[in-house]
């Protein structure tokens, strides 16, 4: 497709510079010289697929061989599809312009359940046919990856596979055995049986599942030689792991526009409701020298003056001060500002602090997650209120003077009180800040109170846990804005209707994938946007497909049931996770994995890139 047809749209959009390409360190090629083409698509728009750090790394991966060009795709806005429709516009990728049809790999990251609309609607703008069964053809190949991927069964009629865990070495298997069946002239059959054989990849096309007559699953049936558990991959070895020397810059305001460096995969907690601390087991770390290393070239390649610390819980890291101490060296003079999200509560020593108040100070961010000791040790969190209120106080007499608090509604064995108890929390470090000898003079405080809605996840210890229906949440909020009352507390909660659909997803099965058609057809799109989710067409949708919501997001499932995703297998041992659910509801606690090793299953024994992290 000519640049000129784009660029003849561009003036009737709101921001064009999501769909013109181009950017600084955005990679171009000439496709007569490269034997693949690989569209990377998130099914999200541009400032928050720009974002993501998994697709930088993916990015720049594919594109480090001669062989390969990846571009760019992302979920067109509803006035550009609007466009698109109209003219007959099919989606394109960003570097080149052409449409994505005629790529050999169509890639998705399936990061979050409710872009699952957006994912066939950006298939239909590219004129690819959504059901994998209608792709006969070798390419293009449709493929997904990511967190979601972990049971990707209300998407398996429309894919070809699936890469299970961490994509660095599976996708670049993946290419080479693609290149190798093209050059043969193979068909689509042939390839998919052999790419089967390789570890964490899942071809659903070669699994049947039958279902119970009350509609719970009654076997998955492996054929065509695939195997009958499907296991993760995931890399070992961090410092060796391929990470990018530069990003894309892009044009306009993203969500994270800044240079991001991993410090380390997993996490050591265990937290019930933590669907990523049990899927990226076990905990595998960077060396401080090589996050340092990464971070200048980053900077130095991009411009940028914000540098993120990334890893599920930052203060974990045993190397932190050491590792904070080298980038202050450099970020400092440079005027570099460096971002350490996802502290822990009970892990922000002072010095940490002090080092923070060197960069430009912006609010603190803590989890406690839930209200009240009780609540906190059903979910395994393992943090006390003095140890919230101790940190908060640090922060206070270190300047700060702005706090956000995390917590979830609708955990298991919750009651009124628990909801209580987010204000009562809330209200106590208000008055931390008021009774703080060393606050701010003349400032005042903010606490900003979020509130989730719990949603059970696969492969979680609250995996058979029922959500809270949507009367029960509505509830719950009521009586939370009415315990807050101080003015210094602002309290956030999420859309009801989009955490019950994220539950269907997160737990649903293949016959799902006809309400995803349905509801693509009624207009659903952007469904994670409060202003875009149209509940309406995911009503009728369902009751087209003869399918109760309420099966999936509303229903207690027993330990012995055969869940949707059990072919698939992330590590961690179902008994185990069954044991901790029963722990939950004893209100038992089970110690953080450098205390105690719960054995899990994973074995951590056999990795040795551990030793960065805290020492017991």
């Amino acid at each position: 497709m000519p640049w000129q047809t784009i660029e003849s749209i561009l003036p009737l959009v709101e921001k064009p510079g999501r769909y013109t390409g181009g950017e600084f360190g955005s990679v171009v090629k000439d496709k007569t010289d490269v034997g693949l083409r690989y569209a990377f698509c998130f099914p999200d728009v541009y400032e928050v697929g720009m974002s993501h750090l998994g697709m930088k790394i993916l990015y720049a991966q594919a594109n480090a061989r001669k062989d390969c060009w990846c571009e760019r795709v992302f979920a067109p806005w509803i006035d550009m599809e609007s466009i698109m429709r109209t003219r007959h516009i099919p989606l394109w990728g960003l570097e080149s312009g052409d449409p994505i049809s005629d790529f050999d790999v169509v890639g998705f990251t399936l990061q979050y359940e409710m872009s699952y609309t957006n994912i066939l609607n950006m298939l239909d703008l590219a004129g690819i046919p959504l059901r994998a069964a209608d792709r006969p053809a070798l390419t293009p190949l449709v493929i997904a990856g990511g967190p979601c991927a972990c049971n990707p069964e209300p998407l398996a009629d429309f894919f070809d596979l699936f890469i299970l865990g961490e994509g660095e070495e599976a996708s670049m298997e993946l290419l080479d055995l693609l290149k190798k069946h093209k050059e043969q002239n193979s068909t689509k059959q042939a390839f998919l049986l052999e790419a089967a054989q390789l570890r964490g990849v899942y071809v659903p096309s070669f699994y049947e599942v039958a279902y119970n007559a009350d509609g719970t699953v009654q076997a998955i049936m492996p054929g065509d030689g695939a195997p009958s558990i499907v296991r993760k991959r995931i890399v070992e070895d961090l410092d060796k792991s391929f990470f990018p020397n530069t990003f894309v810059v892009p044009f306009l305001d993203v969500v994270h526009d800044r240079a991001v460096a991993e410090l380390f995969r997993g996490c050591i907690r265990g937290c019930r409701f933590c669907q990523a601390g049990y899927l990226n087991r076990p905990v595998r770390a960077k060396s401080p020298q090589v996050v340092n290393a990464q971070c200048k070239v980053l900077c130095n390649s991009t411009g940028y003056e914000e540098l993120s610390l990334c890893s599920l819980s930052t203060s974990d890291y045993g190397e932190l001060p050491t590792l904070m101490d080298d980038l202050l060296e450099w970020t400092t003079p440079h005027r570099v500002n460096v971002s350490v999200p996802s502290l822990r509560i009970d892990r922000f020593p002072k010095e940490m602090m002090e080092r923070l108040a060197l960069v430009r100070r912006s609010g603190l961010t803590f989890a406690p997650e839930a209200g009240t000791q009780r609540l906190r040790d059903v979910i395994n969190k393992n943090i006390t209120e003095d140890h919230i209120i101790s940190a908060t106080t640090q922060a206070f007499g270190g300047g700060w003077t702005s706090v956000k608090l995390y917590f979830m509604l609708g955990l298991p064995t919750e009651t009124l009180d628990d909801i209580q108890g987010i204000a009562d929390l809330a209200q106590r470090v208000v008055d931390a800040y008021y009774n703080h000898p060393q606050k701010p003079a003349g400032k005042s405080v903010s606490v900003s109170v979020s509130v989730a809605s719990f949603v059970p996840k696969p492969f979680t210890p609250f995996q058979w846990e029922p959500m809270d229906t949507a009367d029960s949440i509505k509830e719950k909020q009521a009586h939370l804005r009415n315990c807050v009352r101080s003015k210094k507390i602002s309290l956030s909660c999420h859309h009801t209707d989009i955490s019950i659909l994220e539950a269907v997803f997160a737990r649903g099965d293949r016959r799902l994938g006809r309400v995803l058609e349905l509801a693509r057809q009624n207009g659903a799109r952007f469904d994670g946007w409060d202003d875009q989710l149209n509940p309406a067409a995911w009503r009728v949708a369902f009751q087209q497909a003869g399918l109760d919501p309420a099966f999936y997001a509303h229903r207690r499932r027993d330990f012995d049931e055969i869940l949707p995703w059990d072919h698939l297998h992330f590590g961690v041992r179902k008994s185990f996770l069954v044991g901790q659910a029963k722990l939950a509801y004893q209100a038992k606690t089970t110690p953080n994995c450098q205390e105690c090793c719960a054995e899990c299953g994973v074995g951590c024994s056999s990795f040795s890139h551990l030793l960065f992290l805290k020492k017991k």
